[in-house]
């Protein structure tokens, strides 16, 4: 199948999706560029089509995926269509409309012994992505947007994953709602506030652990501060006055990951 002009209906839906109200409304997403398809394809996520320049053919990355997306349609389009569903000034060439997974944040809260990253309020869409690709580097369970943050599916939020979004689950929800129930089944809840009288590197991050990171501009809400159990700090040194949040979260990720599986190895 071939679609050359922009002004198609189909191509007006996908230009669509690049407004939140519209990937709600038809539960889609649009991931751009041969790195994050190749992951959607690679992780079997839900792809209902990927467009491709028709002048420049099925990227040789995407043709040697085995199945390469079974169900998918797979659609040549003109470089005006790709200009026209692309939130970038220079678009890739190839892009894939992606159905939003339902899944359930009651299957974190039972992951024994599960590293789990909590976001509250957190708007910088680069600032989300980095953290869930940091926590996805460092085996973490799972992610946990709640109210106030960046999109999930915003195009800058899904390209600073960089495709750690299909490595693991990824929700948003209600903190106030799963915070305490997390903690019922036995889940500690820390943060890090300047107040802290702990340092990150004496806290123990072993066991369930969800690590709750605030908003760039005033950290972590008091609804949700009153319901974690511990503040840390993380040690400055220096002359920097603050990390920020991704930074913050890092640090935090890589202390439990030190913690949880080198500790005691010398490594």
């Amino acid at each position: 199948m071939e679609i050359l002009s922009p002004q198609n209906a189909r191509v007006k839906g996908w230009a669509q999706l690049q407004e939140k109200k519209h990937r709600d409304k038809q539960n889609k997403y649009v991931v751009e560029g041969i790195h994050l398809v190749q992951e959607a394809l690679s992780s079997g996520a839900d792809i209902e089509c990927i467009a491709y320049d028709m002048d420049k053919g099925i990227p040789l990355e995407l043709r040697q995926i085995p199945d390469r997306g079974q169900g998918a349609e797979w659609i040549g389009v003109s470089h005006a269509v790709i200009a026209k569903v692309s939130d970038t000034p220079s678009p890739q060439p190839v892009f894939a409309v992606v159905r939003k997974e339902a899944r359930q944040w009651q299957d974190l809260i039972m992951r024994e012994n599960g590293l789990v990253i909590v976001l509250d309020g957190l708007q910088d869409p680069g600032n989300v992505g980095t953290i869930i690709r940091g926590a996805d580097a460092v085996g973490a369970a799972g992610v946990i947007l709640g109210r106030g943050c960046a999109d999930l599916y915003n195009p800058k939020t899904l390209r600073s994953t960089m495709g750690s979004l299909f490595h693991l689950p990824v929700l948003e929800g209600e903190l106030l709602s799963i915070l305490p129930e997390a903690r019922e089944r036995g889940a500690r809840l820390v943060t890090t506030m300047l107040e802290g009288k702990r340092s990150c590197f004496e806290y123990d991050f072993r066991g369930t652990s969800w690590i709750v990171i605030g908003s760039e501009g005033r950290g972590v809400s008091p609804e949700v501060a009153a319901i974690v159990d511990d503040a840390i700090r993380i040690p400055m040194p220096g002359q920097a006055e603050s990390l920020n949040a991704a930074m913050a979260a890092s640090v935090l990720m890589y202390e439990a990951l030190r913690q949880r599986h080198y500790a005691d190895t010398g490594q």
